[in-house]
């Protein structure tokens, strides 16, 4: 199983920035995919997930700002930044579990700066 994080860069507050999530090795369309970020000094939390079916939900910090997305044929998914803040500076990493264990991409920087 590989994940691939990318997208990430830096940016002014209130801009946008789009992550995607490239996975290999798994039935991808079956698979919920996650987002989760750490900041420095802070410990990983999660960001937000997709289903399967293409249902998203996200940590109160980021709703209304960020969106997600997923095409199967090209087996990614896209993490949709709007209204970007200094606070969301982080390194971004996406996630699947399969058959109980955790799988990590090597994660994407995103600098928000004020």
């Amino acid at each position: 199983v590989q994940l691939q994080a990318s997208g990430g860069g830096l940016v002014q507050a209130g801009g946008s920035l789009t992550l995607s999530c490239a996975a290999s090795g798994i039935n991808f369309s079956i698979h919920n995919i996650e987002w989760y970020r750490q900041a420095p000094g802070k410990q990983r939390e999660l960001v937000g997930s997709i289903s399967s079916g293409g249902s998203a939900n996200f940590v109160d910090s980021v709703k209304g700002r960020f969106s997600l997305s997923r095409d199967s044929a090209r087996r990614r998914v896209y993490l949709k930044m709007n209204s970007l803040k200094p606070e969301d500076t982080a390194v971004y990493y996406c996630n699947v579990v399969r058959q109980g264990r955790a799988f990590w991409g090597q994660g994407t920087l995103v600098t928000v700066s004020s």
